[in-house]
């Protein structure tokens, strides 16, 4: 290595993805770590969007990425680790290892980067931390305390209890990882979100892992390209520059890029347009879901979210809500078919309407406004739009639609069994029968099936039911009774009547 690329090589701050089971408290640590205020302003007390943000200690800069708590959001969880140097593996003291932090542990070991276990609610008198890395050392996780090489801390996010002595571990792995960047080098990185601003359109949060960025430089991902108009810090101040691991929101891309892609920067347009990506990827944020190939009934929706991390998490969930449904169903029930005919971000305008109304389709949007001519349209056209701010009510008001359209089953229930011991009148479709039952009960309205040396002969119902000249609602097995009974096939002595209702 020259003299000149030595110089130009300097340390970059750590990128830190938070990591976690759902109320483990992964918001309420940055919350401490720094006053971000992330719970108070998201819709039902979890992060909605993965967002990035930017903190210092002991002078030194540490970028933490906050991925979304829910378990629907489990492809942008994914997306967070990989972009990640360090994880920080979240668990509540007294409620302990959960599925979604068996998943997070996946993911980490998945990524190949370092681990801390933060052990949080620590101040809870139910709090176990012990139990916490006993469980863990099941998990393959064994931290320093128990003589492995993860180190764990104990935190309180309430109290601010551990809160220092977690920042100095991440500091301490990112110095052994020698976390480097050549500041002359064209920044590169990832798409952590993406959005259609109306006022200023599409807008990106970009985190970049290597080099710098400046404003009027150009920008290419596989699907979008644009020229950097305006650069901002993960607090909204514009910034000229920036240097590699800081994330920054950019606008001046021609379309919306998509989350999770990689992007490189270019001194001009004819150099990007030049570059060609190994592997080509879809050039919209419009995709189509096919539904299960199977018939049946059919349920048309559009989707339109705020930001493409919704999006990709919402097509998710909806496809393991068709499939669980599905799953559920009797091989002689009809599937159910759930296609998402058109998705996108942005608000829901004109050309959605007219395409539900051809499709027969229902409008899903998640955090986004219809545009007055939108709404005019769907008014005349008689379209069922529906908007939602947090994501399971969206997921829930689907499961509901689809579920609408199962067809209930209709079920045979055996009652019992009545031997014919005398007929005492034949009408065209009637007749009036003696028996004993001997099995179960015979029921008044219910159905029957005739059987004659074990082979059924035809059906009917029962009109009346008598038990000693009485007219009763049921008889049980060693009574007598009288039947009056209708259908087509007649009844003879010694025929067995099978006896059942239909649920």
């Amino acid at each position: 290595m020259t003299e000149q690329k030595k110089q130009n090589l300097i340390n970059r701050p750590p990128v830190v993805v938070i990591l976690g089971h759902v109320d483990h408290g992964k918001s309420s640590i940055l919350e401490a770590i720094k006053d971000l205020k992330i719970t108070a302003k998201e819709s039902g007390g979890i992060t909605q969007h993965i967002g990035a943000y930017e903190i210092e200690h002991q002078s030194k800069k540490i970028i933490f990425i906050d991925t979304p708590g829910h378990e629907a959001f489990s492809a942008m969880r994914s997306r967070g680790a990989k972009v990640a140097d360090i994880a920080v593996l979240v668990i509540a003291a007294e409620e302990g290892i959960k599925p979604q932090t068996k998943e997070a542990i996946f993911h980490i070991k998945k990524a190949d980067i370092p681990m801390i276990v933060a052990i949080n609610k620590i101040d809870k008198p139910e709090a176990n931390p012990e139990k916490v890395k006993r469980d863990l050392a099941q998990q393959g996780i064994l931290v320093e305390s128990m003589g492995g090489k993860v180190p764990s801390v104990n935190i309180s996010a309430k109290t601010g209890q551990g809160i220092p002595e977690l920042l100095e571990i991440i500091l301490l792995i990112a110095e052994i990882e020698n976390l480097k960047t050549d500041i002359s080098k064209l920044g590169q990185g990832v798409v952590i979100e993406s959005c259609l601003d109306a006022n200023r359109g599409p807008s990106a949060t970009l985190l970049l892992r290597d080099g710098f960025l400046q404003k009027g430089k150009i920008l290419k991902t596989p699907s979008a390209l644009g020229k950097i108009k305006i650069m901002e810090d993960f607090q909204g101040n514009s910034i000229e520059k920036a240097f590699a691991s800081k994330p920054v929101v950019i606008i001046g891309f021609e379309e919306a890029p998509q989350v999770g892609e990689e992007f490189k920067t270019f001194d001009n347009i004819e150099q990007a347009k030049r570059f060609n990506w190994p592997e080509k990827k879809n050039k919209s944020n419009v995709v189509q879901i096919d539904g299960i190939e199977s018939g049946g009934e059919v349920l048309n929706l559009i989707l339109k979210t705020d930001v493409a991390g919704s999006l990709e998490a919402i097509e998710k969930i909806l496809k393991e809500i068709s499939s669980s449904i599905n799953e559920k169903l009797e091989d002689d029930q009809k599937k159910i078919n759930l296609k998402i005919l058109k998705a996108g971000i942005g608000e829901i305008n004109e050309s959605d309407i007219k395409l539900a109304a051809a499709a027969k389709a229902k409008i899903i949007g998640f955090r986004v406004k219809t545009n007055s001519i939108a709404k005019r349209l769907a008014q005349e056209k008689k379209i069922t739009v529906i908007n939602f701010e947090i994501i399971y009510e969206l997921a829930q008001a689907v499961r509901n639609l689809l579920e609408k359209k199962i067809a209930p089953k209709e079920v045979q229930v055996d009652l019992g069994k009545v031997k014919v011991l005398a007929i005492f009148r034949t009408e065209k479709n009637r007749q009036i029968i003696g028996g004993k039952v001997i099995e179960g009960e015979a029921r008044q309205g219910a159905l029957l099936e005739i059987y004659r040396d074990e082979e059924k002969i035809g059906k009917g119902k029962i009109i009346e039911l008598q038990k000693d000249k009485k007219k009763v609602n049921q008889v049980t097995k060693g009574s007598e009774c009288g039947i009056l009974y209708q259908g087509e096939a007649k009844i003879e002595e010694k025929d067995i009547l099978r006896v059942y209702i239909k649920k």
